[in-house]
């Protein structure tokens, strides 16, 4: 058993014992493209914060890993078929209850690991510091923590190079062979500056892409997917130990 995993630890083991930090894993249930799994996002989501955690444990961190939530916001993609959605609204709940529970129990500090591009914790965490204003509130985003042009050939935020590269390495037994992979083709939007990126409105997703994807897949490979998960995941437990020697009152010099 993994000490820094709160789904497989006892009671006998926390009787006693506590945690510094709490992670909670954020993911989406939709489609990516025809080769992978709707998972995708929570599966990278577990593996992303479990093996962090463990880098962050074994320099003495004391991190524990939450179950990752497995549904996301989907409002763009009401139409594709089991695209499971959360709403906005409904995630702050979510969080409100847990920090209610952390905060009760003396655990004062919570990192979102968001594993979802639809997912914005930010405002959330503006309104839930003011609540709770004795909580250490963050979120990150794991998939912006690196450069990936310096690990993979092509771009895309979806079923991309990238995140098919890293299902195979985590998971290969749930991806189907890149012959039957769609080529993630994005439609750009007709307003200027949207495409210009200072603007903003959703996407819908079965106008912007044929096959679900969003960057192209075909040229990805389980060693990318390795190279990059071992870096990432360096930077990821380098912030659980910066947050869990962090003091209040102590965050800015």
């Amino acid at each position: 058993m993994r000490p820094y995993i709160l789904k497989e630890a006892s009671w006998k083991d926390l009787q006693t014992f506590r945690y510094e930090l709490a992670v909670l894993p954020w993911g989406a249930t939709e489609a990516h493209n025809y080769h992978l799994p709707y998972g995708t996002d929570v599966y990278e989501a577990d593996a992303i914060a479990e093996e962090g955690a463990r880098k962050a444990w074994e320099k003495s961190n004391k991190v524990v890993v939450l179950p990752t939530v497995p549904f996301g916001v989907n409002t763009g993609q009401a139409d594709i078929y089991l695209d499971l959605n959360l709403n906005p609204s409904t995630q702050l709940l979510i969080l409100q209850d847990l920090i209610v529970v952390l905060q009760r129990q003396g655990l004062k500090k919570l990192l979102i690991l968001n594993s979802h591009g639809g997912n914005n914790f930010q405002p959330m965490l503006r309104e839930l510091g003011l609540k709770f204003p004795d909580m250490l509130l963050f979120t990150c985003n794991w998939f912006q923590a690196l450069d990936k042009s310096q690990y993979f050939e092509e771009g895309g935020d979806h079923a991309d190079e990238m995140e098919t590269s890293l299902i195979q390495y985590l998971h290969p037994e749930l991806v189907t062979s890149l012959d039957e992979a769609g080529l993630g083709t994005e439609k750009k939007s007709v307003i200027r500056g949207i495409r210009e990126k200072w603007a903003w409105a959703e996407r819908k997703w079965s106008e912007v892409s044929e096959d679900t994807g969003i960057g192209n897949p075909k040229k990805a490979s389980p060693e990318k997917g390795r190279r990059y998960f071992e870096a990432v995941t360096d930077k990821v437990a380098e912030l659980m130990e910066d947050i869990c020697q962090a003091k209040p009152g102590e965050l800015y010099r």
